[in-house]
């Protein structure tokens, strides 16, 4: 769809940052790779402390991530640009083209790598140029992706074996799509779909037809600034969701109602005009759709004018807009873009923290930025990730055609009754009828066979020629229901609760409000033009998506996956809670890296002598830090270094072997690496 970011373009436009250009050519690189949200969050973060660090290194107060140094040049901005340059290209290269996603096609990886080579070369560096010895920029930005690339192998993604699970196994077997309905041993967990062909959410082939749970061991992937305690299985708990015939069954089906509802309202030649303003919609409490909008554009001192949009038209342009997908940057992704667009507005001032902070250059501000931004979407992968792997939640269209193709659950004493089935909701969910099925009944198309079958009145599904036709809503039987998708890609392949859009997106817009110094867009309205659609014809006419806040652009993610038939409410609402803590969390650990305070905070560590002569290191957990443990005959001098430990690793404790039988003599210390 033709997705442009509305602003008027400053007289002149200053060079964008060397860390800029290098996010801009990772986003690219996401968009050619095979669309795996967690994966992707991963190397946004760390790509991003590949850039922090290699600037952290010329700076004086600023302490580096992963990899810490003190580097020296006559000309610190050119050496910054040839060090981050390195980092980031050797990273990129390692991530995208060396190691790149298994299901990644090996052409898009050629195109990702020549990207990268080609930038390299246009900025003036050798792709040749490998050294990591000796003080040039190009060594310490080559030492800095060799540290990220080395210490991350570990990190609990299993890179090393193509980021899969062989820990997770479905407990309900595929949901065939080209059959009507679906067998499900639990109602409650999640099931994967079996296509014919099927196709990635970015438009690629799949050599698989039937999907495997993407991620089911993220929760395990080393955090930023997440910290949990040991045998605690899952971060920022949200909480057993609402079960179908178990506790929060009446929650459970209202939330299946809800996205049947969203649904019915995805047909432009019946959809009333509505106001999409901020004036109108937004401004809503966290983890609500409470809000009725503003008074006024607090930067303008003046109310928000109508955005007068089709309904129909609204909920397919939410629904595709925020679905990234042929080609996109997925949903981490896209908050990098978003906050590429703020910086570009050209009222946009670039002071940390808002009026009265520090005016940094574009070169700060984009390091800073990217490394916050992305240190809280990396966390918001972990936590979601961890959540639905937990909870294994099911997805609406299991729900929907499994409780469709059982019955009603409103009515004991009417036909097609099963306490597990549908609620009955008039010119929505309704039971076939002789009546309904005669000559100018709303179901007459079903058949006089459909007579008890439960239908709902809903999108019809992709039409035959997406370019010129719309499936429009009409009824059809609830076990042959299908989400506002393609066809080739209906649903993701991982459980829904809780949601990553909803997670990724609070957890930036945390971010950026408190980079900026306000939760509002420059200008006080942030507006993107959608002209076409990629699932069916549309829109009627171009559709502006308005934001007062990024809070609000953050809901609208949330809500678009209800239109789209994603997920049920109950997956949004929690994830915008987890979004929010993530985010906070993230700034709050990331800008003592910024100010150097971070090297204040020591662990507390506990030695435990052990049977032959071992010990048991325990240490009270400290987020984001990475420790080093040296031991010495006397307290002063500290000679052989164990390897590194994690302090948000799931191990409370490290047992530690000694070469010689003197563990009186012994003595430990924890610090951090350097």
């Amino acid at each position: 769809g033709a997705i442009c970011f509305l602003t008027i373009a400053p007289a002149s436009t200053p060079a964008e940052s060397i860390a800029r250009t290098w996010n801009e050519e990772l986003l690219a690189a996401v968009r050619l790779s095979f669309p795996d949200p967690p994966v992707h969050s991963r190397n946004l973060f760390h790509v991003s402390v590949a850039i922090y660090d290699a600037w952290a290194a010329y700076d004086p107060t600023a302490v580096g991530y992963f990899h810490r140094e003190t580097a020296t040049a006559a000309d610190v901005a050119a050496a910054r640009h040839e060090a981050v340059s390195y980092a980031a290209y050797r990273l990129l290269t390692y991530r995208y083209s060396t190691r790149r996603h298994p299901t990644t096609s090996d052409d898009n990886a050629l195109a990702a790598q020549a990207n990268f080579d080609s930038r390299l070369a246009a900025l003036g560096y050798l792709a040749s140029n490998d050294i990591t010895v000796g003080d040039s920029p190009a060594a310490v930005g080559n030492r800095v992706a060799e540290t990220i690339i080395n210490f991350t192998a570990g990190d609990g993604s299993n890179e090393a074996g193509g980021f899969t699970d062989a820990t997770y196994t479905p407990v309900n077997d595929p949901l065939i799509l080209e059959q009507v309905g679906t067998i499900m041993n639990d109602p409650n967990r999640w099931q994967p779909l079996e296509f014919v062909e099927a196709f990635s959410q970015t438009g690629q082939p799949l050599e698989f037809t039937i999907q495997s749970f993407i991620g089911s061991h993220w929760g395990d992937v080393w955090p930023f600034a997440l910290s949990r305690e040991p045998g605690q299985a899952v971060y920022l708990d949200p909480g057993t969701p609402p079960q179908l015939e178990g506790t929060g069954d009446a929650e459970f089906k209202a939330g299946v109602v809800e996205v049947i509802r969203r649904s019915s309202l995805l047909d432009p030649s019946i959809g009333p005009m509505i106001d999409c303003s901020p004036g109108k919609i937004g401004n809503n409490t966290l983890g609500t759709n409470d809000g009725t909008g503003y008074g006024v554009n607090p930067v303008t001192s003046t109310a928000y004018l109508p955005n007068m949009v089709n309904e129909a038209d609204f909920g397919r342009v939410l629904a595709e807009y925020w679905a990234d997908g042929p080609e996109s940057e997925t949903p981490p992704g896209h908050w990098n873009v978003l906050a590429n667009e703020v910086v570009d507005h050209p009222s946009f001032e670039r002071r940390f923290g808002g009026p009265g902070g520090p005016l940094l250059d574009e070169l700060e501000w984009d390091v800073k930025m990217y490394f916050l931004i992305n240190a809280a979407v990396h966390d918001s992968a972990v936590a979601a990730w961890g959540c639905k792997r937990a909870y294994d939640y099911v997805r609406p269209i299991s729900s929907i055609r499994y409780m469709g193709g059982l019955g009603q659950s409103s009515d004991p004493n009417g036909p097609s009754f099963n306490s597990e089935g549908l609620p009955l909701v008039p010119n929505l969910i309704e039971v076939v009828s002789a009546v309904t099925t005669q000559v100018g009944g709303r179901h007459r198309h079903l058949g006089l066979g459909a007579v008890g079958e439960i239908a709902i009145r809903t999108w019809t599904g992709e039409p035959e020629d997406p370019a010129t036709q719309t499936g429009g809503v009409d009824w059809i039987f609830a076990d042959n229901w299908l989400p506002y998708q393609r066809d080739t890609f209906v649903t993701p392949a991982f459980a829904g609760y809780i949601s990553g859009h909803s997670t990724f997106s609070r957890a930036a817009a945390e971010i950026l409000t408190r980079m900026t110094g306000s939760k509002f867009f420059p200008g006080g309205l942030g507006i993107h033009e959608v002209g076409a659609l990629e699932f069916e014809l549309g829109p009627s006419a171009p559709v502006q998506l308005q934001w007062a806040t990024y809070y609000d652009a953050a809901d609208q993610a949330g809500i678009s996956r209800l239109y789209g038939g994603i997920h049920v409410p109950v997956d949004d609402g929690p994830g915008r809670i987890v979004g929010s803590m993530c985010g906070i969390g993230a700034w709050n650990l990331g800008i003592q890296y910024f100010d150097g305070s971070i090297l204040n905070e020591a662990p507390q560590l506990t030695v435990t002598p052990l049977p032959n002569f071992r010990f048991r290191l325990d240490w009270r957990q400290y987020r984001g830090l990475f420790y080093k443990v040296q031991r010495s005959p006397d307290l002063q001098n500290f000679t052989d270094e164990f390897p590194f430990v994690r302090a948000t690793d799931d191990r409370a404790s490290y047992s530690i072997g000694l070469p010689f039988p003197t563990p009186n003599r012994e003595f430990y210390q924890v610090q951090q690496s350097e």
